[in-house]
């Protein structure tokens, strides 16, 4: 626990055998109370090794995509009665050992959300980035900035920590399967109110890691476009899509029930 708050952290793995236990590894056991890895229907070992891990998991009867790995974590999290929640990538980009810090700054009560930022000081590029990863960052962030109303250094990192009532109040079930669950969520998490802090995190580029491609890439970005200008156009009074609208949102929140038939596997007791 931290600061009396129950910790989760949760990585959503796909083809991850050959980093996910180097990556836990690095996590706090004495600080961290749950772990939970949910396979996403890998075609390597990722499920073998979790098993042998000591962690609790769960893995998808078949691919739902990024985002709809992220939405069985949390929904799985929440039913541990944590407090505070961390995504973390499985694929040792991210820095594990910052988990206590990100999870202090929601545990304190100060931010409901906080997010490790890999563009925060200089070691982005240093750490392997490819360049036009890095200016389309730092571009569609400006854009987003201006569209939406924030100030953030990114939105588009793979290591976020949130409270237990940001993932209860938030219509998740809403957003997409696929990587711009990431960024509608942060979009949802501004739109109701929830307070945001970013922390700098080194990454680190090397074959292991997961990176989508130039065309996904060439994708999301315009996507991330696209959800900014969905909220752009709900501040100016347009309708909402679903994933921001208020009135409809308790039909999209997060259970147990909503993914269980998507789990061929589980050791958590649900």
């Amino acid at each position: 626990m931290i600061n009396g708050k129950k910790v989760c952290v949760v990585l959503p793995a796909f083809n991850a055998a050959r980093t996910l236990a180097r990556t836990l590894e690095g996590l706090d056991r004495a600080l961290v109370d749950e772990i939970i890895v949910v396979d996403d229907a890998s075609s390597d070992t990722t499920r073998d090794i979790t098993r042998r891990l000591g962690v609790r998991y769960a893995f998808h009867r078949r691919n739902h995509g990024y985002g709809g790995n992220q939405k069985t974590c949390y929904a799985l999290a929440l039913e541990t009665g944590s407090d505070v929640i961390i995504m973390l990538h499985p694929d040792y980009q991210y820095e594990p050992r910052l988990v206590p810090a990100m999870a202090y700054m929601v545990a304190s009560g100060v931010y409901d959300v906080a997010l490790a930022s890999r563009i925060l000081g200089l070691g982005a590029v240093a750490g392997g980035m490819p360049r036009y990863k890095y200016v389309a960052n730092r571009f569609l962030t400006l854009a987003q900035n201006l569209m939406i109303g924030q100030k953030l250094s990114e939105y588009h990192s793979g290591y976020r920590a949130f409270s237990r009532r940001v993932l209860e109040t938030l219509p998740l079930l809403a957003n997409s399967d696929d990587f711009l669950f990431d960024n509608q969520m942060l979009v949802q998490c501004h739109w109701w109110g929830f307070r945001i802090a970013e922390i700098s995190c080194p990454t680190k580029y090397f074959p292991e890691a997961s990176s989508i491609n130039f065309s996904r890439s060439l994708k999301y970005g315009i996507g991330t476009l696209g959800v900014s200008l969905d909220c752009l156009l709900s501040r100016v009074g347009l309708r909402p899509p679903a994933y921001l609208d208020r009135e409809s949102c308790a039909a999209s929140t997060l259970s147990v029930a909503s993914i269980r038939e998507r789990i061929a596997e589980t050791n958590i007791d649900v």
